[in-house]
């Protein structure tokens, strides 16, 4: 299984004592975390001017990620182009999910298969997880 990270989930998944942490944890056990530099950069220029204690868990959450090369191409589905590269990353990097919260810009996506990608919220993910068997409910 591999989850691709937006660049909120990196934020969030950063912050000391966030449970966001804990859960990418355990899905590091079941599989591969992976996200590209443009989704890395967003977060950390996110965290440096509103969590700046958050960047030592941005750095060992980077450390324990598989990054993918940047690619653009054009997309089936409607997406501002800021965000293009967040789902090109995810298909490129051949991920089972985009987990995301941003619900504005992707949540015309939520729980829809976009080239073998599913995009997600974490509660989705977790329902997804259950259905496979992957976590207990």
């Amino acid at each position: 299984m591999r989850v691709f990270l937006d660049a909120n989930i990196l934020f969030s998944g950063s912050l000391p004592d966030s449970l966001l942490s804990e859960f990418l944890g355990k899905l590091e056990e079941r599989g591969a975390l992976v996200s590209n530099a443009y989704a890395a950069a967003e977060a950390e220029r996110n965290l440096q001017a509103k969590m700046p204690k958050g960047l030592a868990g941005f750095k060992k959450l980077m450390d324990s990620l598989e990054l993918v090369r940047l690619q653009l191409f054009e997309l089936e589905v409607p997406l501002a182009e800021k965000d293009h590269p967040i789902l090109c990353g995810a298909i490129a990097g051949e991920s089972d999910f985009l987990l995301t919260g941003d619900k504005k810009d992707f949540g015309h996506l939520f729980d829809k298969t976009v080239r073998g990608v599913k995009v997600v919220t974490v509660e989705l993910l977790i329902t997804q997880l259950q259905e496979l068997g992957f976590v207990e409910e």
